[in-house]
């Protein structure tokens, strides 16, 4: 399980170097995508082969999952660490979600997000008291 928050930072080749914590899971390679809120998000590539055989259960006349596919998938790129653990994340997706120098790494349990550090600050500032307030189930008993 992908837990945490990390701050590694992109190297002028556009590698980061994964978290020790999650090294022995994404050992295996690891797949890079566009996720919401312009981040990235990364599974190991048996939790995105998961990901991806649930995908495929929606109706392909449902124009919202043929859209959420092609967007998902299109900018997917299967990685392998190399012997220092760094991960080479494309252009295309550094530029989508505006990586710059300073990330942060948050696990989330099935798949890490990767965020421009300050991108991660003002998320988390706008997000945190409505956390705390919460006062509805989210998930049905859960809490």
């Amino acid at each position: 399980m992908l837990l945490g928050t990390h701050t590694p930072k992109l190297d002028d080749k556009g590698r980061l170097i994964l978290p020790a914590k999650f090294r022995r899971e994404l050992e295996d390679g690891v797949v890079i995508t566009r996720g919401q809120e312009r981040c990235l998000y990364v599974f190991s590539a048996a939790e995105f082969e998961r990901v991806h055989d649930r995908m495929r259960q929606a109706p392909m006349g449902d124009k919202r999952a043929r859209d959420f596919l092609r967007m998902f998938l299109a900018a997917a790129s299967d990685e392998k660490p190399d012997s220092q653990n760094r991960v080479t994340i494309p252009p295309a997706l550094r530029a989508y979600a505006g990586l710059e120098r300073d990330l942060v790494v948050a696990g989330i349990g099935d798949h890490a997000e990767i965020w421009q550090a300050d991108r991660w600050a003002e998320y988390t500032a706008a997000n945190e008291d409505a956390f705390a307030e919460l006062e509805e189930e989210v998930y049905p008993g859960l809490f």
